[in-house]
């Protein structure tokens, strides 16, 4: 599945525990759109939980890149719902549902999938991974509602 990622040149990852703040782990771009693939942390071994975007598709055709709070994809990481954890944000979610799995350490992988080389919109890109995951593993990673 990261192989479908590697053309992306802007891209990072942080390493997230439930004791720490998400704000301030955080590395993904302010003014930037893209993926994120989470994974949770067993051992040396990692488990893919979560596959997400940031930013969406204009009706007229431009990239729509979140602007308020911190903005960007960091802005999605942190202060965005995550789906079926509830009207909180993920800077509260996170930690919480983690400490409820037992989940010691997560890790973000992000890409930035449109800019100045790329115009890929990252609902498209989510969608081709989703798509992607569910045929090998017959259902969607398990932090998706």
């Amino acid at each position: 599945m990261i192989e479908l990622l590697d053309k992306y040149k802007i891209k990072g990852h942080f390493e997230f525990s439930h004791s720490e703040s998400l704000e301030q782990k955080c590395n993904a771009p302010t003014s930037q759109s893209g993926v994120y693939l989470i994974y949770e942390t067993l051992g040396e071994r990692r488990s893919l939980i979560y596959i997400g975007s940031s930013g969406q598709r204009n009706a007229d055709g431009s990239l729509k890149t979140r602007r308020s709070g911190i903005g960007g994809m960091k802005d999605r990481l942190v202060n965005g719902y995550h789906p079926g954890f509830g009207k909180v944000k993920r800077k509260n979610a996170w930690p919480k549902q983690m400490k409820l799995e037992g989940i010691q350490k997560i890790i973000v992988y992000w890409w930035v999938t449109y800019d100045d080389e790329h115009r890929e919109f990252p609902t498209d890109v989510e969608g081709i991974l989703l798509s992607n995951y569910k045929l090998k593993h017959g259902a969607k990673p398990r932090w998706h509602s």
